[in-house]
């Protein structure tokens, strides 16, 4: 069972996804303002938020970006807003998932259940790796969620830190993206652009990029591989 805080400004909403929550035997705590969202991370530990963005007080998205300041706990966002290029925002400023407004609970309980098995585990497959990885420059320690890059650490989220994990796993192997989106996102089906987002963020805190890349090589229509330089 999970800590839930439920961030939503509508009552009626609010009431239902608290009804259906508490049903569902989570730990439920729920405000209607962005501010008393960032106060109750600050004071209260959650295992995931439900994140509105019409909030009344302050954007989502802003709300957003001061919750990833101050915690990496799993946000899903729910919106009324189906903007493809907001979506993409949303997931490069630190959203674990969305869900687009009017959604099922059964919906809302699947992704949930997703979101919190990938930070339960702490790992994307069955069995553990507990080894160090070493691919060239690059070292991650699975059991301790720690990468370096050339002994310098890295700052990771959570997603990014599983995403390369997996792919440092198979050096030199491409993995496709249905793949990807099965094991690191437990997910059986899925937008490539949340992959493609991923990735970008992930480029960038490795020093390089698609066009000149250093470790993360895309091959168009097939998959990714990670590789060390050559």
């Amino acid at each position: 069972m999970a800590s839930v805080l439920v961030v939503e400004d509508d009552q009626f909403v609010r009431s239902a996804l608290i009804r259906h929550l508490t049903d569902a035997s989570h730990t439920v705590r729920s405000v209607g303002t962005a501010l008393e969202a960032l106060r109750e991370v600050a004071h209260f530990r959650f295992d995931v938020v439900i994140l509105d963005l019409g909030l009344p007080d302050l954007d989502g998205s802003e709300a957003l970006k001061m919750l990833r300041g101050i915690t990496d706990v799993p946000v899903i966002i729910a919106t009324a807003r189906d903007d493809e290029a907001e979506i993409v925002r949303l997931l490069n400023d630190g959203a674990d998932d969305y869900l687009t407004k009017p959604f099922s609970v059964e919906h809302l309980s699947a992704r949930m259940t997703a979101v919190l098995r990938r930070s339960g585990t702490g790992s994307t497959t069955d069995a553990p790796v507990t080894r160090v990885i070493e691919v060239g420059g690059l070292s991650i320690d699975p059991l301790r969620r720690q990468a370096t890059l050339d002994n310098t650490p890295l700052d990771l989220t959570r997603r990014e830190f599983d995403l390369l994990a997996f792919l440092a796993g198979r050096p030199g192997v491409v993995v496709p993206r249905k793949e990807l989106l099965a094991e690191v996102w437990q997910q059986s089906y899925g937008d490539d652009q949340t992959i493609d987002v991923h990735l970008s963020w992930l480029r960038r805190k490795l020093g390089e990029t698609a066009a000149q890349p250093r470790y993360l090589h895309t091959l168009r229509g097939v998959g990714v591989k990670l590789e060390p330089p050559q």
